[in-house]
């Protein structure tokens, strides 16, 4: 079995602009490292990457080869990636569940808690080993603060998940305990794995230790008004685990990320209901698909288009 999230059906009330310039910061870092030569690149690993042997002195590296501290290696380490799946894999949960979290805190103690987590990542992985010279890369670390921290935040939050079974391929709404229960748990199985040494290079207790991190870390961050454990997602009838055509996939991917100069987030942002409404205007292909399951092509009534939606209390998604 396989499954990739794709959205999640929890709108933020702020732009989530530190996230995407962390997203667009690993994006240009990564287009610098395909631009290098691959003795170059290996090079870059080494001189940003955090190697655990550096820090701990047991191997450090020569002088005409060292740029950063060793404890800078932390923070600059979380910009590298491996390849472009890890990349790939990585900024597509920065995307989905990044906004979220930062809505919780704002934008500088977000700024904070990613950092934190990405070290508590990296000393996860330096407490494993020491004494090794592997180059550990990737904003894994941080992004899995994030995961822990979504989990306390919002465990019931609906999320739009591409399941693949052998040769069966479905879309389906699952918990967020659910999915990111399962990563978690993947990393956890991986440890014999790791232990081993055949772990393909994947720093699994890196993961680990991030997730931790931010499950721990998020009681302090969150301001005073969010509440934990999901006091206000969305009620358990929206991730009923029905399959879903691609048809419906695909109105809901237009309608979420369809940029537009007044709106450009579109349904990542919610308004107050106190604010005015678009209700007389009736252009399906800007309805929604997640109200009520009602795909485009069904009419919304009125009721449905008063009704709350998201994690927000007070606020709903703007129908324009």
């Amino acid at each position: 079995m396989f499954f990739i999230p794709l959205f999640d059906d929890n709108p933020s009330r702020r732009t989530p602009w530190v996230a995407w310039m962390i997203i667009a910061a690993c994006v240009l870092v990564f287009m610098w490292q395909q631009s290098l030569p691959p003795q170059a690149e290996r090079l870059a690993f080494f001189q940003y990457g955090f190697i655990p042997a550096n820090a701990s002195g047991a191997a450090p590296l020569p002088p005409e080869i060292a740029i950063l501290p060793a404890w800078a290696t932390m923070i600059s380490a979380m910009f590298l990636h491996g390849g472009w799946m890890h990349i790939g894999g990585n900024m597509l949960y920065l995307w989905i569940f990044g906004d979220n979290v930062e809505d919780s805190m704002g934008p500088v103690r977000f700024v904070v808690f990613y950092l934190l987590c990405g070290a508590a990542a990296a000393l996860a992985q330096f407490m494993i080993g020491p004494a090794s010279r592997v180059p550990m890369v990737g904003a894994s670390g941080g992004i899995a603060g994030i995961l822990g921290a979504y989990l306390i935040l919002h465990p019931r939050a609906a999320i739009r998940t591409f399941l693949l079974i052998l040769i069966f391929i479905r879309f389906i709404n699952l918990p967020a305990w659910l999915v990111l229960g399962v990563w978690i748990g993947g990393q956890f199985i991986a440890v014999p794995t790791a232990l081993s040494g055949d772990d393909g290079g994947v720093a699994y207790f890196a993961h680990i230790g991030g997730f931790v991190a931010g499950m721990v870390l998020i009681p302090f961050f969150k301001r005073a008004d969010v509440p934990l454990f999901g006091v206000n997602d969305n009620p358990p009838d929206r991730w009923d685990g029905r399959p879903i055509s691609f048809t419906e996939i695909r109105q809901e991917a237009k309608y979420r990320y369809r940029r537009r100069a007044n709106d450009p987030l579109r349904s990542r942002v919610v308004v107050s209901d106190a604010d005015p409404t678009d209700d007389d205007r009736n252009a399906d292909d800007t309805v929604s698909p997640w109200q009520g399951g009602q795909t485009n092509d069904k009419a919304i009534t009125p009721e449905h288009k008063r009704k709350r939606r998201g994690s927000v209390p007070g606020f709903r998604r703007r129908q324009d």
